[in-house]
């Protein structure tokens, strides 16, 4: 798909200086501990004339702690079919949920999310369909939905926005500065070598 237009260059700065503030790639990994000071190194055995040198230690020491204590008891197991019977809503019921919350036409919503009448009746008729994750954003941004109206969204479906993809963090600026156009944000990622939505 060509574009016969490009993003503005606000635009296109603002959203540089997101994706290198935000985006953590395969080589460049942001450390957030990087301001917890070193922890001592021990003296090695050998070193103090103790004989046998101690084993090489990991540069931040974790502290292991139990998963349940006495505040919090273990819980009791259930079976299979009783965490079944406990699902939470689907991403079909939040989809529907969340298009009648907005007082929004069916029709509106996915003309809006670029998404064709067919998949549209597909998601609709079966609780427990599960869309692509450009389908997902799509209808994310369609009903303008807030960042964490997104992620939950995103994760009824069995997605996430990760820090290690650069089209998640591009989504994830739109979403944040309530950009809510599949075509502006198509305009994005194919600028930025993505795959569109």
């Amino acid at each position: 798909m060509l574009f016969k237009k490009s993003l503005s260059p606000d635009l296109r700065s603002s959203l540089d200086r997101y994706i290198l503030a935000h985006y953590e790639s395969g080589d460049t990994v942001v450390c957030e501990e990087a301001a917890i000071p070193p922890i001592p190194t021990p003296i090695p055995m050998q070193a103090a004339g103790m004989g046998k040198a101690a084993a090489p230690r990991r540069r931040h020491s974790v502290e292991k702690t139990p998963m349940y204590t006495a505040s919090a008891p273990m819980p009791q197991a259930c079976s299979l079919d009783d965490a079944l019977s406990r699902l939470d809503e689907s991403f079909q019921e939040m989809l529907l949920r969340k298009i009648d919350e907005k007082d929004m036409k069916d029709s509106t919503c996915y003309k809006r999310a670029g998404v064709d009448r067919k998949l549209f009746s597909k998601i609709r008729s079966n609780p427990q369909y599960k869309p692509k994750k450009s389908t997902a954003v799509a209808f994310c941004i369609a009903l303008e939905l807030s960042i964490d109206e997104s992620r939950e969204l995103l994760r009824k479906a069995g997605y996430a926005l990760s820090h290690s993809s650069k089209f998640d963090v591009i989504v994830e600026y739109f979403i944040l500065n309530r950009r809510y156009s599949v075509t502006e944000l198509n305009l994005a990622l194919y600028e930025y070598d993505q795959p569109l939505i």
